[in-house]
């Protein structure tokens, strides 16, 4: 009987912990301390609302995002489009709570230095309260009070998904000699590869394990990977 852990977390720690513990058609192992790490999530929530809150409202300027902010608005919304299929089509709420978790470790870390960071901050927290009503609707219905919200959250509008914040400006290349990491480069999401080529081959870390060799052969995986291997 979960009566007494009830008692002592509430009940929606209770909720959040068998729903992301096991599916519902699948036999649930109850565990102490799966439910105290429910609290914990919790309670972080609560205090990163507390943290948004008290910096205030800023509206977004999506002209005026920087790379990691722009990185960390398109987790948001990958998260968005992840937690909505998981809800709605495959009722597979434990995956979707693993997708909220992952989405709120990114949000507790990101600043709340300037205005973009504030603004993007309020866009996740309200889209982050609105998911987790299904599985913890006390605390969502708190937090939207807490808010200044106008109406109930169980009649706010489910979060969009922002296309646009999905578009990658750059992407992160891995290079590697003869399988090896040797350089991690920055570039322009349509980089072709004969410019990542160019941008690897200046790389001291590069060139160092490069010279004197035969370039065997460039492996290329468009986006994620250059590998030269050389001898």
């Amino acid at each position: 009987d979960p009566q007494h852990v009830i008692a002592q977390y509430g009940a929606d720690t209770v909720r959040l912990f068998m729903m992301f513990t096991a599916p519902p058609e699948q036999t649930l192992e109850w565990s102490d301390s799966g439910v105290e790490g429910a609290h914990r999530f919790l309670k972080r929530v609560w205090k990163y609302a507390v943290d948004v809150k008290t910096v205030g409202y800023q509206a977004l300027d999506k002209s005026a995002l920087t790379n990691p902010q722009k990185v960390l608005r398109r987790d948001l919304h990958k998260a968005i489009a992840k937690v909505t299929d998981d809800v709605e089509r495959r009722q597979t709420f434990n995956t979707a709570i693993a997708a909220i978790m992952e989405l709120s470790n990114k949000l507790l870390k990101a600043p709340l230095n300037d205005k973009q960071d504030v603004a993007i901050a309020n866009e996740a927290l309200e889209a982050l309260i609105i998911m987790l009503a299904p599985i913890t609707p006390h605390l969502s219905h708190e937090l939207w009070k807490e808010l200044g919200k106008e109406g109930e959250i169980l009649d706010a509008a489910w979060p969009k998904v922002d296309e646009s914040a999905l578009v990658e400006d750059e992407k992160l290349i891995i290079v590697q000699v003869n399988g090896k990491l040797r350089a991690k480069l920055t570039v322009a999401a349509d980089a072709t590869q004969e410019q990542v080529e160019a941008l690897a081959f200046a790389e001291s870390n590069v060139t160092k394990f490069t010279d004197g060799s035969t370039i065997r052969k460039i492996i290329y995986v468009p986006g994620k990977l250059l590998n030269v291997v050389a001898n």
